[in-house]
């Protein structure tokens, strides 16, 4: 039977073979007490040091050191994991492979040890040498400390093509000379590699959830692991971002161009070709990454290609041409912008839009149809009236009643008719009750609905999503030997990959917080909290009530009273009422003004008075509560800001700086402070902000639409309007330019409409927000459509349709957005101030101590040095234990769990059932049971957004 060169033994078992090179390992570590001989069987043995190895133990009988084995000295200087000395007639053997043993003692100590100590003596540091005459102890330690030297139960799929064993623990071995012992170091070695691969693709899964990537994207093996890593860091994303920027820009360059801003065409036509090679290298990692058969099943990456094909054929026959053609394509540029990883969520405005159009659609179609029923009818009421030019054509009439619509020409389009016949006003009144005020707000009505619909299944969609993820990276951390839980060392392990710049402090705030359960190993029910409490930010707890508690008492009772002040109702509604005051002197101040310099040379009173009260304040809240309690409400950051603005102005006024004079105008916004009065107003505000992230996607997903329409805009009206161009036409005045002499003076009659053209970019932009207002736009519409021919009346009824789609979406947003707020209030009426999500943890200093030690064993230098100052911090104030609390901002999501909370739990009983219907993957089936069920790897997402 072969034998281990680290045993005498033969290598019956994995685990009795581990456990015998742990029991050799400590005859070669230090030398033992000096007076204590261990007798073979004396109750000083091995048995003594562990106690759970009997005689009668069954593990005991394999662990048991070898007949050969002689009694030794042992040092007083040797530590307790040292107790254990047996010498051996085979010197050279144990020599050999002593330091590949040393190395598993400290693995498998955990496993031989159960009752899970530390040796330490008193005054001396934990796990070290101790000192002569040191009384010792033992001291119980958590078992999460502990390594879990088990295998996966389930191996990442990056290491598929790796024959190679998955047990044991993972510490690599540097020195083994036999060949035994280098077999053995390989195994080792093999092993932790399995578990660092494990730990990414847990931590890819974990990503995908949180970013909504489908699974059948997942990366499938080492080669696109390798892809996948390269296209997914900031880096490549701001190249993503850089270079659509720069295809966006070269229309600012590219003819017709901005006068300041034209380049030759070999210049944007060469810059093109450039930016267009970098999308080829990025779409080329990108099938690297995920393979050619699911790089063109994924949609949006496919589009992307086909529009990359377009373009370089284009940008290659303009270099070559050295000319520009009529180039419409130019408005799929913005498609390279929106596949960009930092806008993912103009992708999901993009998908709700179109998501929203089936019902959308249904509604347009009914309005057109009652539009030219009027317009019909409009044609044979108002035709023979030939003073009428709105009805003389059917054309017109149609086109009429589309602007009638926006009311942009009401009552010019009813003048004519009503002049000749006032009843003709019935038709004009019966088409605006219909079209405008029932059909154009059902339409707002079905929309809103069908967006409360799917803001909702989009919810459920990515909920169910990251609960999948969680399972998927819940079974490649979990091992055989404890599969019914994730240890902490393989927590830590996917943090690292999950969140590298998570300090060791947070890593483990964050397992015991998960770790609802006291137990060494986080299940997976508390896992499925994973997104929830790792996004926290932790600090210690403050161990003082208030900044001044540790002042003298004098000092003490001043800052205490000052603090009663400031938190007093008294204090609060006197300051109101200052700013109430305030607001309606800057009132009757600005109207008593008159036109020409608004701003004095002489500083005025009330705003040094007004000033001074509100500096007044601002130091008293400063001392009161404290700098940094202070600076952590919102609301005291806007008062901070609006004095320290104030004061600027004063500055610039005092010193004539003119160029600083704007600065006065924000005194104003001193009375937005009224709206924390009434609970609505508060509502209000608060929407207001969480909105403003998601307004912001949906002004770009707008300014995307405006860059389409603008590209083609150009390309077909460019030069067409000018001065005294539209003669013919019936907005003719709008677009005269007339200098003629009256007596002594020359007048010049000028319409600006000429100014809204379609010359280059940055007008076109002004001339779409003029369109999208609808104020006065058919005379913009109108004006083109008489340079050129009646289809371009198409373009701008098309630009309507599509700005007042995503308009009506918008609106229905903040619909959403405010509804849910209030029912949200309703049912929490406890949640009216709301501080974010708030989780507090003890931690005492025993724990930090095991942490401390089981970061030592990976020689992690930083994580230790960051764990031992709080030790000493805790050593500073005599505590055994310090109190952390972990703060994030309550998201949109939050509310959503606790609004659907009854709801959440069927469909988590949905999605198990789904679960339960899919076959599993054969390597799960080998798997030990658990509480998870099996799941295929390659999983397709079921999210809806």
């Amino acid at each position: 039977m072969p034998r281990c060169a680290c045993s005498a033994l033969p290598l019956l078992s994995p685990l009795a073979h581990r456990e015998q090179l742990v029991l050799n390992a400590k005859t070669r570590e230090r030398s033992t007490f000096a007076s204590t001989t261990l007798e073979p069987g004396s109750s000083s043995s091995c048995s003594s040091t562990f106690p759970n190895l009997t005689p009668g133990n069954t593990q005991a009988k394999d662990l048991a050191p070898h007949p050969a084995a002689q009694p030794s000295q042992i040092s007083p200087w040797a530590t307790p994991r040292e107790r254990i000395s047996l010498s051996s007639s085979s010197e050279g053997r144990r020599g050999e492979a002593a330091h590949f043993c040393r190395q598993q003692s400290r693995i498998f100590c955990a496993e031989l040890c159960p009752e899970q100590r530390l040796w330490e003596g008193r005054g001396g540091r934990s796990g070290g040498l101790r000192a002569p005459g040191a009384a010792m102890q033992w001291r119980e330690l958590p078992a999460i400390y502990l390594e879990d030297p088990g295998s996966p139960v389930q191996r990442s799929s990056y290491l598929i093509e790796l024959h190679t064993d998955d047990g044991g623990s993972y510490d690599v071995v540097s020195d083994a000379s036999s060949p035994a012992a280098r077999e053995c170091c390989a195994q080792q070695s093999s092993a932790r590699h399995n578990w660092e691969m494990n730990y990414q693709e847990a931590a890819i899964y974990l990503q995908e959830g949180e970013n909504n990537d489908k699974f059948f994207t997942h990366p499938k093996n080492a080669k696109a692991l390798a892809a996948y890593l390269f296209a997914h860091n900031h880096l490549f994303y701001l190249m993503e971002l850089s270079t659509a920027l720069l295809l966006l820009l070269l229309s600012l360059c590219e003819a017709p161009a901005v006068p300041m801003l034209r380049l030759g065409i070999f210049v944007h036509a060469t810059l093109e070709l450039f930016a267009l090679i970098v999308v080829v290298f990025e779409l080329s990692m990108k099938m690297r990454w995920l393979g050619f058969q699911t790089f063109i099943r994924h949609k949006r990456t496919m589009v992307k290609t086909c529009v990359l094909l377009v373009q370089f054929i284009e940008a290659i026959v303009v270099l070559v041409r050295q000319t520009s053609h009529v180039r419409i394509t130019r408005a799929l540029r913005c498609i390279f912008l929106v596949d960009c990883r930092y806008c993912g969520a103009v992708r999901r405005n993009l998908r709700q839009i179109f998501q929203s159009l089936p019902p959308f659609i249904d509604i347009l179609l009914l309005l057109l149809f009652f539009m030219v029923i009027f317009a019909i009818l409009g044609f044979y009421l108002f035709s023979p009236n030939h003073s009428d030019p709105y009805f003389n054509t059917l054309e017109n009439s149609l086109v009429n009643l589309f602007v009638l619509l926006t009311t942009s020409n009401f009552p010019d389009v009813m003048m004519p008719s009503y002049a000749r016949n006032p009843w003709s006003c019935v038709f004009f009144i019966v088409y605006l009750s219909i079209e405008l005020y029932f059909i154009m707000n059902l339409l707002l009505a079905v929309v809103f609905d069908t967006f409360n619909d799917i803001e909702k299944r989009k919810f459920k969609s990515l909920l169910l999503h990251k609960r999948t993820a969680i399972q998927h990276a819940y079974r490649l951390l979990v091992t055989k030997q404890r599969p019914s839980g994730i240890s902490f060392k393989h927590f830590e392990g996917l943090l690292r990959f999950y969140k590298p710049r998570m300090c060791a402090r947070e890593r483990y705030l964050t397992f015991k917080a998960l770790n609802q359960s006291n137990t060494p190993l986080v299940s997976l029910k508390d896992f499925y909290n994973f997104y929830e409490v790792v996004g926290l930010k932790w600090k210690a707890k403050r161990n003082r009530e208030h900044w001044f508690d540790d002042l003298p008492r004098t000092a003490f009772l001043i800052f205490k009273g000052i603090n009663i002040l400031v938190k007093s109702r008294v204090f609060q509604y006197t300051m109101y009422t200052v700013v109430a005051v305030n607001g309606i002197w800057i009132l009757v101040e600005t109207f008593m003004l008159q036109g020409g310099n608004f701003f004095s040379r002489n500083v005025p009173w009330s705003y040094i008075v007004f000033l001074t009260i509100y500096g007044v304040e601002l130091l008293l809240k400063t001392t009161g509560l404290g700098p940094v309690e202070y600076l952590s409400s919102g609301w005291n950051l806007f008062d901070f800001s609006v004095t320290l603005f104030a004061f600027l102005g004063l500055m610039a006024l005092a010193f004539n700086m003119e160029p600083f004079y704007f600065i006065v105008v924000l005194r104003p916004l001193q009375l937005l402070r009224l709206f924390k009065l009434k609970k609505r107003y508060r509502n209000v505000l608060d929407t207001m902000f969480e909105l403003f992230p998601r307004m912001a996607s949906l002004g770009l997903t707008l300014l995307i639409f405006y860059y389409c329409f603008a590209i083609v805009g150009m390309e077909f009206f460019a030069g067409v309007v000018y001065p005294n161009c539209c003669n013919t036409s019936t907005v003719a005045d709008s677009y005269r330019w007339v200098n003629h002499t009256v007596g002594n003076k020359t007048v010049v009659e000028e319409g600006y409409y000429y100014l809204n053209n379609f010359d280059n970019i940055l007008n076109s932009f002004v001339t779409l927000f003029e369109l999208t207002v609808v104020n006065d736009w058919y005379i913009i519409m109108e004006g083109v459509t008489s340079q050129t021919t009646h289809w371009s009346r198409l373009y701008f009824m098309i630009f309507y349709i599509v700005t007042m789609v995503v308009m009506t979406i918008i609106v229905a947003f903040i619909l959403d957005a405010f509804v849910f707020r209030m029912n949200y209030t309703r049912k929490n009426q406890d949640s009216e101030e709301d501080n974010g999500i708030v989780l507090e943890k003890e931690i005492s200093k025993e724990e930090v101590i095991g942490i401390i030690e089981l970061y030592k064993r990976t020689s992690a230098a930083t994580e230790t040095a960051q764990l031992q100052k709080i030790v000493l911090q805790m050593d500073k104030y005599g505590q055994m234990s310090t109190v952390f609390l972990g703060r994030r901002s309550r998201t949109k999501s939050d509310l959503s769990m606790k609004m659907y909370e009854e709801e959440i739990q069927e469909w988590y009983e949905e999605h198990s059932r789904k679960e339960e219907s899919q076959p599993a993957v054969p390597e799960a089936a080998s798997a030990p049971s658990s509480s998870l069920k099996p799941l295929s790897l390659r999983q397709r997402s079921q999210t809806v957004i």
